[in-house]
């Protein structure tokens, strides 16, 4: 096996310029595989992190069996009655990896600052538990003002672009319209107290945080819409979908008919990025595969074709086909070794780049921009450099099987 090895080196140390372009082939191909990965990667926990903290979602909710089919036509008929949600609460906090249980209630309507209206949509949380979800959400957002207490009473805190619409500051009036779940028309006044940037377009020209109790008074109700659970450790897609089969069995013998939604299920912006950025890894993944099967070939064939006649002189010497093709899969396997090689170090002179650089840019849907981040994934750089190896010994193995065919009497004649 050394043997084989040294030759392979020593021949692709001859055909230095030919071994020369396909390891910077595979190298090319290993760096930007790696990058995009961590790109990729970053961006799916930039993701998640937006769904569970800046969506508010959690990782479970609770919802009254139907509410996701009909909820939005007969909303009275599909809400946890108040008692209901307490019973709730209560069976759900007993769980040793449930960290919060809180309710929600959504509220859409008008908003108006006595001269001009626009629509909002209104989430009604308990600023305390909503705290403990998000974090302190003056720290991770542009912010101005103060965050809702939990005994507030009419004040609400709106997205920047709704404020500019209206031309509402920090301790300005405004009146929100909704309609109750038995159809007449409720309107409350409503403090505005601090002013954020939502991070999204689709949102940030009509959000509106109030407090649940706030909520319940615009739609005259005194129940919940939903339950948002906080597990701790539910950042695992896994471990949410286990959770929520757990506890839907928990509630379901407890006497209540309820569906739980992982923040998976729930986040459509999440599950549509995730879909796209697979699909152009899968697109990267195989343009690099071919242009390393191709260069390893084209090498391979051309270093076959210069050295027949001592492949002829190997076979007259006693060395077997298995061996001939032994000795050119260790030559392929080697230059996929260094094009990895070669390949990582170009990894990390542009991952050390980006970071000193610290890019930014505006993603689709954004209303702020996010910095451009590539994660050191140590498993996929690991796997790279096994599968690039592989992939340039099985791509080597096609020429060197035609080497070992030849008879020994063609191989010495070959000119």
């Amino acid at each position: 096996m050394f043997t084989w090895f040294t030759i392979s080196l020593r021949n692709i140390v001859k055909n230095g310029r030919r071994s020369l372009v396909t390891v910077l082939a595979i190298a090319l191909g290993y760096a930007a595989i790696n990058l995009f990965q961590g790109y990729v990667h970053s961006t799916y926990e930039g993701l998640t992190t937006a769904a569970i903290k800046g969506e508010g979602l959690g990782h479970l909710t609770i919802f009254k069996k139907g509410y996701l089919e009909q909820g939005k036509l007969h909303p009275e008929r599909y809400q946890f009655t108040r008692d209901e949600a307490e019973l709730i609460i209560q069976v759900v906090r007993k769980q040793p990896d449930v960290q919060l249980v809180t309710p929600r209630l959504s509220v859409s309507g008008i908003i108006s600052n006595g001269r001009n209206s626009t629509i909002f949509i209104a989430q009604g949380l308990v600023p305390r538990d909503d705290r403990e979800i998000r974090g302190d959400i003056r720290k991770i957002t542009t912010f101005d003002g103060r965050y809702l207490a939990d005994n507030e009473r009419s004040g609400v805190v709106i997205g920047a672009e709704l404020a500019a619409m209206l031309d509402l500051t920090v301790g300005s009036d405004a009146v929100v319209l909704s309609n109750t779940y038995t159809g007449m028309a409720n309107a409350l006044d409503a403090k505005v107290i601090g002013i954020f940037d939502t991070g999204a377009s689709a949102t940030n020209d009509k959000m509106v945080l109030m407090t649940f109790r706030h909520a319940q008074d615009l739609v005259d109700y005194t129940g919940a819409e939903r339950l948002v659970v906080l597990l701790r450790n539910g950042k695992n897609g896994n471990a949410s979908a286990e959770a929520a089969a757990r506890l839907g069995a928990l509630l379901a013998a407890e006497g209540f008919d309820v569906e739980i939604r992982t923040w998976k299920d729930l986040s459509v912006f999440y599950s549509q990025v995730k879909n796209m950025f697979d699909m152009i890894f899968l697109f990267i993944f195989i343009i690099v595969l071919v242009i390393v099967v191709m260069s390893v070939v084209n090498t391979m064939s051309m270093s076959v074709m210069e050295r027949t006649r001592e492949i002829g002189t190997l076979r007259a010497l006693g060395l077997k086909r298995r061996s001939v093709k032994s000795l050119f899969a260790t030559e392929g396997a080697l230059l996929g070794l260094l094009g990895s090689g070669a390949g990582c170090m170009l990894f990390f002179a542009v991952y050390g780049a980006i970071a000193a650089a610290q890019p930014t840019y505006i993603p689709p849907g954004s209303s702020s921009p996010v910095p451009l981040r590539v994660d050191l994934v140590w498993p996929a750089l690991a796997r790279s450099i096994a599968f690039m190896s592989l992939l340039s010994l099985l791509a080597a193995f096609v020429p060197a099987r035609r080497s070992a065919r030849m008879t020994v009497v063609d191989a010495l004649g070959h000119i």
